[in-house]
């Protein structure tokens, strides 16, 4: 099976749309979020886990898996699927956004990023046709060209080299694919400043890709200012292609980003939170090492038929995550999860019923008790 999109439905109200997206390891159904398994793992939870809690695909980091064990072992040992016993589809960033994370240890240049490893420090240079080897390597569905993450805040020059550097590298990682390779997206950027995003969308479309993402957003910048970026951005992308909206972000953020006409999203929220003991919940989050929870005997979320919330209570979970335990992170992610998948699912249905309007209004009449920025 080759790649492809279709939009199955379109919301009359809003700019939400239902889709489809075909890959040679399945089907994902859009809008789709993608947990984040970094290191070929979604931190505590086995695959068979993900798969019964709805997940769909997830999201690998090229970055460390080049770092180790090597792209090339993972080849050898038959791809990424295999090696982590995935057979859902996978979608491999370019490693762009963790090196210039690393800005002491990198240098920038027309033909790529110099590094120094975080692990051992050894240098490395990654450019755009060695990521796109890299990720080809790693078999995964879908690859992302290398970009330059502009940051926050970042003057005009500032954001226009970066965007100038962002195209010509997504130009060579389009050159360098293999002719049967996987899926190919290119990444916008451009700051917060609307006519370099433009620009970046017209020369990245110029180009051509399966698919196109928005990046440098959710980087420090003020919520309404991330989502006016992207309510400007998103309807230039082609209205046939997928659009992704990279390393967001709160249930806020989904449900706001898919009224928008986004179909996908990737991060780390549920994973991280889950680990320093936030629970996502109906009404907003739930910090479970408050001492309210001390001897609470209800779960994270009454009616939540998620495994966490079916056999422990919140006294339970405060005392393993109090102790530090293992169990603590695996039971806090589960149910972290789980809330993320069904967010997506019910704004699928909504929109399959023409109802995502009734949805939105009926989930911020719930968000009584947000304690995360909103």
């Amino acid at each position: 099976m080759t790649f492809s999109f279709e939009i199955v439905h379109k919301s009359a109200e809003t700019s939400a749309r239902l889709g489809m997206i075909h890959t040679p390891h399945g089907y994902i159904e859009t809008p789709a979020f993608i947990p984040v398994g970094t290191q070929a793992s979604v931190k505590s939870l086995t695959p068979e886990e993900l798969f019964g809690l709805g997940v769909q695909v997830i999201l690998a980091n090229t970055y460390h898996l080049y770092l180790r064990p090597g792209h090339d072992v993972i080849g050898k040992l038959g791809g990424l699927h295999r090696f982590m016993h995935w057979g859902r589809p996978i979608l491999t960033d370019s490693g762009g956004y963790q090196v210039f994370s690393l800005s002491k240890l990198r240098e920038i240049c027309d033909s790529g990023v110099t590094f120094q490893s975080h692990i051992d420090g050894s240098r490395h240079l990654l450019t755009p046709e060695k990521v796109v080897e890299i990720q080809e390597t790693l078999g995964s569905d879908i690859m992302m060209c290398l970009d330059e993450c502009t940051p926050y805040p970042a003057t005009r020059t500032e954001s226009q080299r970066s965007l100038e550097l962002s195209i010509d590298w997504a130009r060579r990682c389009k050159e360098s694919r293999s002719p049967e390779g996987s899926a190919l997206f290119g990444i916008v950027q451009g700051g917060m400043f609307e006519d370099l995003r433009a620009r970046g969308v017209s020369a990245l479309t110029n180009i051509g890709f399966d698919g196109y993402a928005l990046g440098g957003l959710s980087v420090g910048e003020p919520k309404k200012v991330m989502l006016d970026v992207a309510a400007f951005t998103l309807p230039l992308l082609p209205s046939l292609l997928p659009r992704y909206v990279m390393g967001v972000g709160t249930p806020e953020d989904l449900v706001e980003l898919v009224s928008l006409g986004t179909d996908m999203f990737d991060c780390v929220m549920p994973t991280r939170n889950a680990r320093n003991g936030q629970l996502f919940v109906r009404t907003g989050t739930l910090n479970i090492c408050n001492a309210q929870y001390r001897d609470d005997e209800l779960p994270v979320e009454a009616g939540c038929p998620c495994y966490t919330c079916r056999h422990y209570s919140r006294a339970y979970l405060r005392h393993l995550f109090m102790a530090k335990e293992l169990l603590a992170y695996r039971l806090n992610t589960i149910h972290n999860i789980y809330f993320f998948m069904t967010l997506m699912r019910k704004m699928r249905e909504a929109i399959r019923h023409g109802r995502f309007g009734l949805f939105k209004r009926d989930f911020y009449s719930q968000r009584t008790n947000l304690s995360i920025d909103d």
